[in-house]
C-alpha cells in the first residue's frame, strides 16, 4: 500500500504517533487510507448537502475494508459570481482545486480517492488532478437541481436572467420577476438545465470515472445517497484491481466523450475543461477533432437553455447510459473502453432503455444530423471559437451585421440595457479572455440581456471571453488568439461587418489584410488589470483558450 510509508516501520513511529492523535485504531491503520475530496461549503446551492454524499460515501468505504479520511475542496458559484469582479475568480479556481487536491493526495500517500464535486470548476479541477495523481479514483457528484414552476411552467437559472433583461425592456413586472426570484432554483443541486456543472458531471460518466447516474439523479433523491455508498464500495474494488484514472481516461474516452458532448448539446465551457484535463492525462486532444466528430455526430437532447426539458427528465428517460445506447448505434463510440464499474463502456450500457423518444430522441430522429457544439475558424478567430449551436435560433446559423465594440463586460450590458443594441448588431466583448480579464469571465448577463430585451433572434455576440451553460443564442466565445495577446479581436472597430456561418465553421471580419496590417501595427499591449495576488500569477501564467487555458510549466513550452 502506498500509504505504508506513512503507517508502518519504526521511521514512521512519529507518524503513527500523529495517526492517534486523530483517534485513528490501529485496525484502521492496516486498511487501504481512501481520501475523500468534499467539495462541501455554506455558500453553494450545488453544494450546501455535499456532506450527507461525504457520510454516505464514508460508509461504502468502511463497508468495502478501506478506511475513509475526509479533506476539502474549495468551490465558487458561478451565479452568485456572475456580472462582477468575483467571475474573475471562477475559471481560475480549477487550477487552485487541481494543485491542493494533488498536495494533499501525494503529502499523505493515499490509497486511492473519491472525488465529491458538483460545480462548474470543481468536476474539471478534481478530474485533472484525478488524472495527476493517478491513484484508483472514483467520482460521485451531488447531483442536479429540480426544475423550478413559473405560472404552471418548468423553469431554471437561465430563466431568471433573462427575466432581468425582460424587466429592462419593459415586457415584465417587478411583480413577474420576484415570482422568478422566488421559484426558479427550488432545491439544492447544479443548476437544472444543462450547463456547464451538468455537463461535466455527465461527461464524467462519458469518461468512465462515475458510476450510472452520477450526472442525471437529482440532488434531493435517496437515490443519490445509495450511489455515493456505492462509490465507495467501488474505489475499494478499484484498489484491489489497481484501475487507475490513466487506465480510463484515454485518448478514446476523450474521443467519447467529444462525441457525448455533441449529442447531448453540453456547454461550450466542456472545449476548456475537456482538453485541459486530457493534458494532465498525457493526452492530445486537439479541438480540430470536434467538428469532424460533430459533422457525423447527431445531436438528441435539448435541455435548459436549449429546450422545455430539464435534468430531471433525463434522468426519468434512462439517464446517459441511455443516450450513449441511442449513439451505439451508429457505431460512434468506442465501447472497449474501461470505466470505475471494473467494466467497460459496452458491458455497461448494455442493458440501456430511453424511456422517453421526447426527451432523448432516437438517433434516427434527431434535432439535427450534427452535434450542439461548433468550432468555428477565421481571420477574427485564426486558432478558434466556439458557439454552442443546438442553442442557436435557426435564423442565426448564418448572420452579418455591424460590430458594436466594447472593451469590457460592464459597457456592453450598459449598451443592451440603454436600448443602443439594435436587430443585425454584432456585439463585441474583448479583453476578457484568460490573460486579458483575467480569469475569462462567464458572459452570462449579456446574452441574457439580449435575450430578455427579445433580440436573441437578430443579435450576435463575440467575445474572448467565455459563456455560462445557460447562455443561448448566436453566443461565440473563446475567440483565440485573445485581445490582449495582440489577437485579431483586438484591431476590430465599431461598424466593421463581421460575418458568422456556423454551418460552415467561418466567422471573418470584413476587412482588408492591409488594413488589419496597419491596425497590428498601431496596436499596444494594455497594462494589467490586475497586478497583484492570485489573479496576477495565473495571468502570467495562463495559456490560450484553444489549449483549455492549462497553466504553463515553467521550462516547458
Amino acid at each position: 500500500m502506498r500509504s505504508d510509508q506513512v503507517r508502518c516501520g519504526m521511521q514512521q513511529a512519529p507518524h503513527r504517533s500523529l495517526f492517534n492523535a486523530l483517534g485513528m485504531t490501529e485496525e484502521e491503520r492496516k486498511r487501504p487510507m481512501v481520501g475523500i475530496v468534499s467539495s462541501y461549503n455554506e455558500i453553494v446551492p450545488g453544494h450546501m448537502h455535499l456532506d450527507k454524499i461525504v457520510e454516505a460515501v464514508k460508509l461504502g468505504v468502511a463497508m468495502a475494508g478501506g478506511t475513509p479520511v475526509v479533506f476539502p475542496a474549495i468551490a465558487v458559484c458561478d451565479g452568485i459570481a456572475m456580472g462582477h469582479i468575483g467571475m474573475k475568480y471562477s475559471l481560475v479556481t480549477r487550477d487552485l482545486i487541481a494543485d491542493s487536491t494533488e498536495c494533499m493526495a501525494l503529502a499523505h500517500q493515499f490509497d486511492a480517492l473519491v472525488m465529491v464535486p458538483n460545480c462548474d470548476k470543481n468536476v474539471p479541477g478534481l478530474l485533472m488532478a484525478a488524472a495527476r495523481v493517478n491513484i484508483p479514483t472514483v467520482f460521485v457528484s451531488g447531483g442536479p437541481m429540480l426544475a423550478g414552476h413559473v405560472k404552471g411552467h418548468k423553469t431554471s437559472l437561465s430563466s431568471m436572467f433573462e427575466a432581468v433583461g425582460a424587466y429592462a425592456a419593459g415586457t415584465m413586472t417587478q411583480e413577474d420577476v420576484q415570482d422568478f426570484e422566488d421559484h426558479a432554483c427550488p432545491t439544492c443541486g447544479s443548476c437544472s438545465g444543462m450547463y456547464t456543472a451538468n455537463s461535466m458531471n455527465c461527461l464524467t460518466e462519458v469518461l468512465g470515472m462515475g458510476l450510472r447516474g452520477n450526472g442525471t439523479i437529482p440532488a434531493v433523491y435517496s437515490q443519490r445517497i445509495k450511489l455515493a455508498k456505492q462509490a465507495g464500495m467501488a474505489v475499494m474494488e478499484m484498489y484491489r484491481r489497481n484501475i487507475c484514472p490513466r487506465d480510463i481516461m484515454t485518448e478514446a474516452a476523450f474521443r467519447n466523450a467529444l462525441t457525448m458532448d455533441m449529442a447531448l448539446g453540453c456547454s461550450t465551457n466542456s472545449m476548456l475543461h475537456l482538453p485541459a484535463i486530457a493534458h494532465e492525462a498525457g493526452v492530445d486532444l486537439n479541438l480540430d477533432i470536434a467538428n469532424e466528430l460533430s459533422a457525423k455526430t447527431p445531436n438528441l437532447c435539448h435541455l435548459a437553455p436549449a429546450g422545455p426539458t430539464y435534468m430531471e427528465d433525463l434522468n426519468e428517460a434512462g439517464g446517459i447510459y441511455a443516450v450513449m445506447k441511442e449513439i451505439s448505434k451508429k457505431g460512434l463510440l468506442d465501447l472497449s473502453c474501461m470505466t470505475v464499474t471494473g467494466k467497460t463502456v459496452g458491458e455497461n450500457i448494455a442493458d440501456a432503455v430511453n424511456k422517453d423518444p421526447k426527451v432523448i430522441r432516437p438517433v434516427d430522429d434527431p434535432y439535427s444530423q450534427t452535434g450542439g457544439i461548433a468550432i468555428l475558424r477565421g481571420n477574427l478567430a485564426p486558432d478558434s471559437a466556439v458557439v454552442k449551436r443546438s442553442a442557436v435560433v435557426p435564423e442565426m446559423l448564418k448572420h452579418e451585421g455591424p460590430a458594436r465594440v466594447f472593451d469590457c463586460e460592464e459597457d456592453a450590458i450598459d449598451a443592451i440595457k440603454g436600448g443602443k443594441i439594435v436587430a443585425g448588431d454584432v456585439v463585441v466583448i474583448r479583453y476578457e479572455g484568460p490573460k486579458g480579464g483575467p480569469g475569462m469571465r462567464e458572459m452570462l448577463n449579456p446574452t441574457s440581456a439580449i435575450a430578455g430585451m427579445g433580440l436573441g433572434s437578430c443579435v450576435a455576440l463575440i467575445t474572448d471571453g467565455r459563456f455560462s451553460g445557460a447562455s443561448r443564442g448566436a453566443s461565440i466565445g473563446h475567440c483565440s488568439p485573445e485581445a490582449a495577446v495582440g489577437g485579431p479581436i483586438a484591431f476590430v472597430e465599431e461598424g466593421d461587418i463581421i460575418s458568422i456561418d456556423i454551418d460552415a465553421h467561418k466567422l471573418e471580419l470584413k476587412v482588408s489584410e492591409e488594413v488589419l496590417k496597419e491596425r497590428r501595427a498601431r496596436w499596444q499591449p494594455r497594462a494589467p488589470k490586475v497586478t497583484t495576488g492570485y489573479l496576477a500569477r495565473y495571468a502570467s501564467l495562463v495559456t490560450s483558450a484553444d489549449k483549455g487555458a492549462v497553466l504553463k510549466v515553467p521550462g516547458k513550452d
